[in-house]
C-alpha cells in the first residue's frame, strides 16, 4: 500500500517546466528581462511546480546566451504576462556583458585549443606518412 501525501507534485524536468512557461507567458517567449521575484509569482500561478524546479529552470533561462543578450541592451524588466514590471539597472547590463564577453572568451579560447590539436594531429599523420614513404623506398632500393 502506497502513501501520497497531499502535498505530492508531478515531478516536471527544468526543461520541460521552462517550455511550458515559454508557452504560457510573453516574457519567456521573446525572452525579456524577468521581473525581480517573478517566481513568486509563478508558483501562485502554478502551484503545481516545485519550487526547487522552478529555479532550476529560470537559473537556465536567465543563463542563456539570449537572455544575457538581452539584458544587455534592456532598460525595462517584465511580467508574467508582458507587463513593465520595473528596470535594469546598469550594473545588472553591465555584469551581462561581462558574462558574454567571458563565454565568448572561453568559446574562442576552446575553438583555438581545438584547431591547434588538430593541427598536431595532422603533422603527426604527415610524418608518419612521410615514414612510412621512406622506408617503402628503402625497401625497394635494398630489399631483393
Amino acid at each position: 500500500m502506497t502513501t501520497e501525501t497531499p502535498s505530492a507534485k508531478p515531478a516536471l524536468e527544468p526543461r520541460a517546466l521552462l517550455q511550458k512557461l515559454q508557452e504560457q507567458s510573453p516574457t519567456f517567449r521573446d525572452c525579456k528581462p524577468l521581473a525581480i521575484r517573478i517566481d513568486t509569482n509563478i508558483l501562485e500561478r502554478f502551484p503545481e511546480f516545485e519550487k526547487k524546479t522552478l529555479r532550476s529552470a529560470l537559473r537556465m533561462h536567465t543563463a542563456s546566451t539570449r537572455y544575457l543578450k538581452a539584458m544587455e541592451k534592456a532598460t525595462e524588466r517584465f511580467d508574467f504576462e508582458g507587463n513593465v514590471a520595473g528596470e535594469v539597472t546598469e550594473e545588472q547590463r553591465a555584469h551581462a556583458s561581462a558574462t558574454l564577453k567571458e563565454r565568448f572568451a572561453a568559446a574562442a579560447k576552446q575553438q583555438r585549443a581545438k584547431r591547434e590539436a588538430e593541427e598536431v594531429e595532422r603533422k603527426r599523420e604527415e610524418a608518419e606518412r612521410r615514414r612510412g614513404e621512406k622506408l617503402q623506398q628503402l625497401m625497394t632500393k635494398f630489399g631483393k
